[in-house]
Order: C-alpha cells, then structure tokens, then sequence
C-alpha cells in the first residue's frame, strides 16, 4: 500500500476494497469470460445447426468457469495477452482451452464467434459498472440519505438563525436545512436510477455482418437484443458503430456529478456551521487536530469529503465529454479512458464515507443557536412589516428598513419600542411582540 501511485489504492485502500469486485483488471477480466459464456450459451439455444451436439447438462460446467475464476485464471489469461497483445483475444483463448478440457473441442470455434472485441468491452463494462451501482454505491448513499432524513427529524424543531449572503436573515429550523439536502439526493436519485444501463453488440461495425454471413436466414438483430436483455440485464442500442456511442453512460456520470455536487454543498454549509460553533465535534482520545496548536479539533472529514468528490467530478466530466465522440467508426480514446472508469467512483466513496464519519462526529450546540438568535432580533422585522401590510398601515416596509437597516443591534426593546409608538390596536400591538426570532420560523 505505501508504495501505490493512487491514494484510491493506498492510502484509502480500507474504504474502496469492495471496489476490486467491479473495477480491477481482475474484475474486467472475470465479466469478459462472462459475457463471452453467456454468449455461447445463447447460440447454443438459437438452433444453430453445427451447435445441436450441444449437450444442455454442460451449462453448468460453462457456468462454473465464471463462478469459480480465480486470480490463476486471470494470470493465464494475462499470459496469452503477453503474446496476442491483445486482452480479449487473450480470453477466447483461454475459454478454447476450458473448452477443449470439458470435451466441447469440436464446438470451441464458437467462442467469440463472428465478434469484435468491443462487443465484449461495451457489455462488460456497463454490466460491471451496473453491478458497482447496485451493490456499493446505492446502498451507501441511501444510508448516507436516511442518516440525513434522521436527523432532519431529530432536529425539526431547533431554531436557527438563517444567513443569506452571510448575512443574518429570517430564521430556520435545523432539521428543515438537512430536510433540503434529502429531498435534493432523492431528486438525483430518482434521475439516476432512470436512465438505462446500454450495451452495443453488433459485430464489427455494428451491422452483424459476419452473423448474416454466415447464417443469412436468422434474425441477428433480434437476438442481440435478446441476448443482452435476457442473459446480461442490459439494453442494447440499436444502431451503433463499432462502439458503444456512451451517451447513457456519459447521463450516469453526470448525473452522479450532480449528486457529488449536492454532497459538496453539504459539506461546505456544515464545515460553516461548525466554524461558527452550530456544532462541536467529538475528540477522539491521543488524536492530533495540529501539530502545533494542541486546542485544534478541525472538520477534517467534511473537508476530505469535499476534496475527493472535486476529484470525482473532474473524472466524471471528462468522461462524459470525452467518450461520445469517436472517430467515425471506432478509435481507441475510449478504451484508456474506460480504464479509469474507477477512479472517480473511488473518490465518490471515500467521500461518502468520510460524511458519514464527519456526521457520526457531530454535537450539537443548542446554546449557541439560542445566542445568535437572540442577538439578531432585527430579523423578526420581515414579520413585523407583513402584519402591518395586512392592516393597511401605510409604508410599512419603509419605517422597518429605517428602524434596522444597517444598524449592528436591534434588540427586543428597541423593536417593542417601535411596536408601542404605532397607531395600531393594542391587539395588534400584542401579536407583533408574540414574535421572536425563536418562535418565528415558519413550518
């Protein structure tokens, strides 16, 4: 670990680990041999005439050279790439030999039979990236979001002074600042989960050229989409190059762009409130906050958060601008690119986890809310001018703006003053001083 180029592999190595399964060369090695056997499999059950010696009860014995690959096989593959240079190549070889040891040899010349590596690439890749989605980012997310929600609701009805432009302004409640965060993750969420997961298959150029060739009576195009549809869980696009086009793909990291950006902007609103003490943060016995100044506890989880989702969302702009646009019908940009593609969803959950260590930190400081709250009476002012507005009481605004404006101290009493020199009822009188800048927030 000391001696790794990224700190995704280094120095956070504890908190990406689950990330291997998905976006390691091991990984992208153990989805092309699935695809691959996948898609035997379903020639076998297309009625191809030279596949009817096909014996059904192999199924399971092709199956399990999925379930039981291993790093050994992953370095035997790695060994053909060393003479093919080329890394899909290098798994058809490798599955011609698991063929030739199952008794399949007379059929192993319909491993990877009338494709292009990139019909391999473009449904591994979503495929594994979909799988990456399901079963480590959403579920850490969600707990990210429910722990919000929680919150939210343990601290509905704590008072807080509200700051537009840093400026104090009308007040707010605590748990309803935390409530916005939820509903924006939800939003995202939603858009997120909407957008298909799709996959080019098509042969060379993306026309099945090959297939129609060689067996010009089947309907190729409707078994690519029933192949990727049934046997991978995808969508496959219609009309394509010898690439995926990538737009879905680019809308996914965009998409997971914005989220990271609703996360920054939490970060960046806690980080303030624990600066001007809205929060203190529990210290952890023999922990250091400086190395010079012994009192320091700092929001350091809040600002590696915010630090690694920029990184993410470099990456996941890049991508999304970058893999689109090919070549006409193919160049390999994409292929390095697609590479990294773990690299920002890496620094996403490091992020997130980091939150949720920063959150599990948090202390509430009720007194300091009291305080700022009672410090800024002039932002029951706004209230104040409203009821007036409603009794027709002339140029209410205006006598507001001249008793507060600018001034650095309105207090209750100036502002009860204010209250008692106006030509209204004394029940109007008595509801304007039933406001606080405690009690006036809203629901």
């Amino acid at each position: 670990m000391l001696t790794a180029i990224s700190p995704i592999d280094g120095r956070y190595a504890d908190k990406t680990r689950e990330l291997s399964a998905y976006f390691s060369e091991y990984a992208l090695i153990r989805y092309r041999v699935f695809v691959e056997i996948q898609y035997f499999i379903a020639l076998c059950q297309y009625n191809l005439p030279q596949l009817s010696a096909f014996e059904e009860d192999k199924i399971d014995d092709l199956n399990a050279i999925f379930e039981n690959f291993n790093t050994a096989d992953a370095e035997q593959i790695k060994a053909f790439e060393r003479t093919t240079n080329h890394d899909v190549k290098a798994v058809e070889y490798f599955l011609k030999e698991r063929f030739d040891s199952l008794g399949l040899g007379t059929l192993r010349e319909f491993v990877h039979f009338g494709l292009t590596s990139q019909d391999i690439n473009n449904t591994a890749i979503p495929l594994l990236f979909k799988n990456a989605l399901e079963q480590v980012y959403y579920p850490l997310l969600m707990d990210l979001r429910n722990h919000l929600e929680q919150l939210a609701q343990d601290w509905a009805f704590v008072p807080m002074l509200a700051r537009t432009h840093g400026q104090p302004a009308s007040p707010t409640l605590l748990g309803k600042e935390f409530a916005v965060f939820v509903e924006r993750i939800d939003v995202q969420l939603e858009a997120l989960h909407a957008i298909p997961h799709r996959a080019k298959f098509g042969g060379a150029t993306g026309n099945f050229n090959a297939h129609y060739a060689a067996y010009p009576d089947y309907e190729w195009h409707q078994f690519g989409n029933d192949f990727v549809l049934e046997f991978l869980g995808l969508e496959r696009s219609q009309h394509t190059t010898q690439v995926e086009h990538y737009d879905s793909f680019a809308a996914h990291c965009q998409a997971m762009g914005r989220i990271n950006t609703i996360l920054i902007d939490f970060c960046r609103d806690v980080w303030t409130y624990i600066s001007i003490e809205y929060f203190r943060q529990k210290t952890v016995k023999d922990e250091v906050g400086s190395s010079a100044m012994p009192h320091k506890v700092n929001p350091i989880d809040f600002e590696n958060a915010e630090g690694n989702l920029g990184v993410a969302n470099a990456l996941f702009q890049h991508f999304a601008e970058k893999l689109p646009i090919s070549r006409l019908q193919r160049d390999l940009t994409d292929s390095t690119v697609l590479r990294n593609m773990g690299v920002p969803f890496g620094h996403t959950i490091i992020a997130i986890k980091s939150i949720m260590k920063g959150l599990s930190k948090l202390l509430l400081n009720e007194g300091q809310l009291y305080d700022d709250l009672e410090d800024n009476w002039m932002v029951i002012a706004e209230g104040i001018q409203v009821i007036l507005r409603r009794e027709g009481y002339p140029q209410p605004y205006e006598a507001l703006k001249a008793l507060t404006r600018g001034r650095s101290v309105v207090t209750r009493e100036v502002l009860h003053d204010f209250i008692d020199d106006l030509d209204v009822s004394d029940e109007i009188k008595t509801e304007l001083k039933q406001l606080t800048p405690h009690n006036y927030v809203g629901r």
